[in-house]
């Protein structure tokens, strides 16, 4: 039989979708809506996520590319009451420093369409929390070993879960304390694992309000060669 019909050692063929061209644009267009109603929350409910749902977004994020296959990630989800008021409690003694002298008078000029200030409340309402973990090298036994293109690969880890988490029916918040070496000590994390994002996850609060934005037209971040 032709070695042709046989993928070599280690590999296996890929199963294309061979979607319609039809169903093809239609299925682009779906997802596009999709996510065009995505929208940032900081209005929370404590209503409770269903189980498995925390864990199939992950899953979704994790199937993210990453150099040399590393998976240089680790998602920690806090549901507990306490550690979230820890964490609150922390989030916002760096978020008021930032409010009242660490950031610009421009930035804060950028931030005020948002109505925002140093209270995150959101932090212990939101029934789930997701603090995104980048593994600057693994280590185990045998010693340290080096990951590849941490940052880009968390991104798009990070990325995916944002939008594996909106396809679920559920909002977030793309949360970045700074700085946050907090999160590590309070979750106890090892020396490699550094915190990269925090999102608050859960169900939007009752008639939660967002500010009216207009998105850039798309010849304004495309560009055709």
């Amino acid at each position: 039989m032709s070695k042709a019909n046989h993928p070599k050692e280690g590999f296996k063929f890929y199963e294309p979708k061979n979607f319609s061209e039809e169903y093809q644009k239609d299925r682009s267009a779906e997802f596009y809506h999709e996510l065009n109603g995505r929208r940032s929350i900081r209005e929370f409910s404590d209503k409770k996520i269903p189980d498995g749902v925390l864990e199939n977004i992950i899953k979704a994020a994790s199937t993210a590319p990453s150099g040399a296959h590393k998976q240089p990630w680790v998602f920690a989800v806090i549901t507990s009451i306490e550690m979230k008021k820890k964490i609150r409690e922390a989030a916002e003694k760096e978020e008021f420093e930032n409010y009242h002298g660490r950031m610009s008078e421009a930035w804060l000029q950028d931030l005020e369409k948002f109505g925002t200030d140093w209270n995150k409340p959101f932090l212990e309402i939101a029934p789930a929390l997701i603090v995104i973990l980048k593994k600057t090298y693994d280590e185990d036994e045998q010693g340290k070993s080096k990951n590849y293109y941490v940052n880009e690969s968390v991104g798009i880890a990070t990325g995916m879960l944002i939008s594996a988490i909106n396809h679920a029916g559920l909002v977030t918040l793309t949360h970045t304390p700074s700085p946050m070496d907090f999160l590590a000590e309070i979750l106890g994390r090892p020396k490699n694992e550094k915190p990269y994002l925090l999102l608050p996850v859960g169900f939007a609060a009752e008639k939660a309000q967002v500010p009216i934005l207009e998105r850039k037209d798309l010849k304004e971040v495309m560009v055709h060669y």
